[in-house]
């Protein structure tokens, strides 16, 4: 394991880590309630814990060379879909979920090697640029509960203070 994939693993447990902890203090209201995206709170925790297999096989995708054809429209589809299907999720099987897949992510990042996380290739979602497996790791994956977790605590906090 490189120091770089530990580091970067060690990141994305983290957020997991404040993502759940967060969540699992939200009462039942708050889970249910809608941010100003439109979603609910309940809906996009679950949304981070869904989509780390999809954003660990899109790095793997760099890793190798040849990255998936993502776009901006299909994520949004994607997400689109995610909250239609999951409008129900529990504060359980959600909470269970993020624990599980991201583990599983941090497992898949510990096992890059740098030359691994060194790989570029470009991709279509950032308009063909070239970008290393490391920074569709940073962006995406390691990123993403981070940024769902502090505009989850605008929503709420938006929605209290009205």
């Amino acid at each position: 394991m490189s120091q770089r994939s530990n580091a970067l693993a060690d990141s994305l447990e983290a957020g997991a880590r404040a993502l759940a902890e967060f969540a699992s203090t939200l009462t039942d209201e708050e889970w249910q309630s809608r941010l100003p995206e439109g979603r609910k709170v309940g809906v996009v925790v679950n949304h981070v814990a869904t989509v780390y297999p999809i954003e660990i096989q899109f790095a793997h995708s760099i890793a190798a060379g040849t990255p998936a054809g993502i776009t901006m429209p299909d994520i949004n589809q994607m997400n689109a879909g995610h909250a239609q299907d999951n409008d129900a999720t529990t504060k359980e099987e959600t909470l269970k979920l993020l624990a599980d897949n991201s583990a599983a992510a941090a497992a898949e990042i510990r096992s890059l090697t740098d030359a691994e996380l060194d790989s570029a290739a470009p991709v279509p979602l950032y308009g063909n640029a070239s970008l290393t497996c490391q920074f569709i790791l940073e962006d995406h994956a390691v990123r993403h509960s981070y940024h769902h977790l502090a505009r989850i605590q605008a929503g709420l906090a938006r929605r209290a203070s009205a």
